[in-house]
């Protein structure tokens, strides 16, 4: 008898493995589809609708012009590593070795894909908060690895007492998202603490993605786990330049922690994509120096947020307002009684036709028949990171399900 082949258990490990064991369509392809479908405004998938700063653009087509244009070294070019590890210092107090410590990905996904794979196998599990990213659960699977999701409260925050059961002996990594996608949930330091001192005792690692970690807002304060007490010597620390400065397509994130964590991750890396945006590397390294622009960026969507917030309250959504990412859950449990629909899956196929909307399940990003599914069973993501007319546009066409 030949084992499953991996592709079908990160199938399956996604939610995206029919019970006929045919494979389905991403949440995100399915809601894009319909949308280019019925003509409606898609405030499901999150990315921008408007590109990065000029300077930043023309510092990569100078390089293309300068002929950078071949491989780059496998763990980055110089400046960007540098540069990251410069940024790290500046806003942190982290001091992080450029030329040992940090490493160059394309995108925070295979930063997080490749730790997983390099550090975590068979017999070992991994602990994540859920919902979660379902390229987290993906990167599970591939290893061979087993889930361990810990359900958010209702009001998405952290379960400390929930964590703490979940880790055993066999916990090889604690996987933490914070600005956490899809809540917007962003965790405190407090908090933080409460996972920090579940590593130190089951003496386990931690892998952090923080892609949104300049994207906070009001009074909310992002924390990096590697500042805390003893956690730097177990922290893998990922982020990317994508959200920061709204050029997801260029697909420049970095990883920075340990040096021996950094070779073992490095050594699997190579054999992926090995490296790539050798003209973009040196742009984002320039843009790293640039606070104004992320501030900029995050007052905007803050704004943004109180935006699209306040509209679907009108619309009669229950709403938990985000402190980060581009993302709003809104619990639309009303609109379900009404319509006489059973979860949120039914909702986001019925917005589209209905009111000329798209948003996503947040169950979709939780294990089918979980604990987090059942308590998010009603819940919708919408994204904020859209122009302004395009957000009232949107709003507009909620209104019509109170009429």
């Amino acid at each position: 008898m030949t084992s499953t082949p991996r592709w079908r258990q990160v199938a399956a490990a996604t939610g995206l493995l029919s019970d006929d064991g045919t494979i389905a369509q991403t949440i995100f392809a399915e809601m894009t589809v319909l949308a280019n479908r019925t003509g409606a405004v898609n405030l499901g998938q999150g990315f921008p609708d408007v590109d990065g700063p000029d300077y930043v653009k023309e510092a990569a087509k100078a390089a293309i012009d300068a002929g950078r244009n071949q491989y780059a070294p496998g763990d980055g070019v110089p400046e960007l590593r540098h540069a990251i590890a410069d940024h790290q210092r500046r806003r942190y107090g982290l001091d992080v070795d450029p030329d040992t410590e940090v490493l160059a990905t394309t995108g925070a996904t295979e930063a997080l894909t490749a730790a997983i794979l390099a550090l975590t196998g068979p017999g070992d599990e991994v602990i994540t908060l859920e919902p979660y990213y379902d390229s987290h659960a993906a990167a599970i699977a591939m290893a061979g690895a087993t889930h361990v999701p810990v359900p958010l409260t209702a009001d998405l925050r952290l379960d400390a007492d929930a964590l703490r059961a979940a880790a055993t002996d066999r916990t090889a990594m604690i996987l933490v998202n914070t600005p956490h996608n899809p809540t917007g949930t962003v965790l405190t330091r407090a908090e933080l603490e409460q996972v920090a001192a579940v590593a130190r005792e089951r003496d386990t690692l931690v892998l952090t993605d923080e892609v949104y970690e300049h994207l906070v807002f009001d009074d909310a304060v992002h924390v990096p786990i590697a500042t805390l007490p003893g956690m730097a010597e177990r922290t893998l620390t990922v982020s990317s330049s994508g959200k920061t400065f709204s050029l997801t397509g260029w697909k420049v994130g970095w990883m920075h922690g340990p040096a021996d964590l950094i070779t073992a991750v490095r050594t699997l890396k190579q054999f992926m994509t090995y490296t790539s945006g050798s003209a973009f590397q040196p742009a984002i390294a320039l843009a790293l120096a640039d606070e104004e622009t992320p501030r900029a960026l995050a007052a905007s969507l803050a704004e943004r947020r109180d935006l699209l917030c306040a509209g679907l309250e009108r619309a009669g959504f229950d709403v938990v307002v985000p402190q980060g990412t581009y993302f709003v859950v809104a619990d639309g449990a009303a609109h379900m009684e009404r319509l006489g629909l059973e979860d949120g899956h039914e909702l986001c196929l019925r917005l589209p036709e209905l009111v000329g909307v798209v948003g996503v399940p947040v169950s979709a990003f939780c294990r089918p028949g979980s604990t987090a599914a059942q308590t998010m069973r009603s819940r919708v993501r919408f994204t904020f990171v859209k122009q302004p007319e395009v957000l009232r546009d949107g709003i507009e066409r909620l209104a019509a399900l109170t009429r």
